[in-house]
């Protein structure tokens, strides 16, 4: 692997702190709650959306004293609002070179303890993709980093351009906190009947931040409505990640779609182009990832490692 840069619980996520080793554009259906699919800080959300107050860029600091807070906050049960300082970490590795996938399916199989997805990438004949989790940041520069090192992954030449990092994050309505940061990401991408996926990052501009908090709810209402018709006819989930000071080149989110079919999830991101927030509020999408898994971790099995 030609590798430039250096860089479950379920599906053998490892826990912080465990032993090293141990996304739904736009409101599609979603496991406990959560973010209307697709939309970061999506619609249902209170007027202008983004983190509870006393997260970092939450509502409530300027000119106060600022409470630092990094725990995620969900709705309230019974009174009592969730409260879990957890997340998921999660990133696609892109490569190409690789004439022959059943090999690397096979020591996957055999070597990897730790979710994955391998995915045969639709654009590169050559081109896989390899997406990975951890709860602990620390697996990525030490388990997975000695994987693919002593792997067949070693020979590939890695496209940095399409590497991509972010982690779970709620936005306080979450009816399952736990579900929504921990569980769900590896449920929906290992899904064996999910085969099909579309990864990319997008940054929106700084506009939409000056906004009153009423006309950023409204934008975000749009996506939302859009997410759920697709999401109701079971066209496919997503995965929604922040990247804040995570992505190589600034953006802040990273979105995967994952469905059954491709041409669904090509036409939700058609239908949201015409929307304000993509037409008007967000600065660059892409590139775009599109790929098939050949290879997912059994989410059953890996709980059990």
């Amino acid at each position: 692997m030609t590798d430039k840069k250096e860089g479950g619980h379920p599906a053998g996520i490892p826990k912080t702190g465990a032993k090293p080793g141990g996304g739904h554009p736009a409101g599609i259906p979603k496991t406990g709650g959560g973010h209307p699919a697709g939309i970061p800080g999506g619609p249902g959300a209170k007027p202008g959306g983004g983190h509870p107050a006393g997260i970092p860029g939450g509502p409530g600091s300027a000119g106060q004293n600022i409470s630092v807070d990094l725990s995620e906050k969900g709705a309230p049960i019974d009174g009592k609002r969730q409260v879990l300082d957890r997340r998921i970490f999660v990133q696609l590795l892109v490569f190409d070179n690789s004439p022959n996938t059943s090999v690397l399916v096979n020591e996957l199989k055999e070597d990897a303890n730790f979710g994955s997805v391998l995915y045969r990438d639709i654009n590169n004949p050559n081109g896989i993709g390899l997406l990975t989790m951890s709860e602990d940041p620390d697996f990525f520069v030490n388990d997975l980093r000695r994987f693919l090192k002593k792997a067949s992954f070693q020979n590939l030449t890695q496209r940095h351009e399409y590497t991509m990092l972010g982690r779970t994050y709620a936005i306080g309505h979450e009816q399952n906190l736990k579900d929504w940061l921990i569980d769900r990401t590896p449920r929906v991408t290992m899904d064996p009947e999910m085969k099909w996926a579309v990864w990319y990052p997008l940054r929106r501009k700084g506009s939409f931040a000056m906004l009153p908090p009423r006309e950023q709810g409204e934008i975000l209402m749009e996506h939302g409505m859009i997410g759920r018709a697709f999401g109701s006819e079971g066209l496919g989930r997503d995965i929604r990640l922040i990247s804040n000071g995570l992505d190589q080149n600034d953006n802040d989110f990273v979105i995967g779609l994952i469905g059954k079919e491709l041409f669904p999830l090509s036409a939700l991101v058609q239908r949201m182009r015409s929307t304000k927030q993509t037409s008007t509020y967000i600065e660059e999408m892409g590139p775009f990832f599109v790929g098939r898994a050949i290879w997912q971790s059994s989410v059953e099995e890996d709980k059990k490692d």
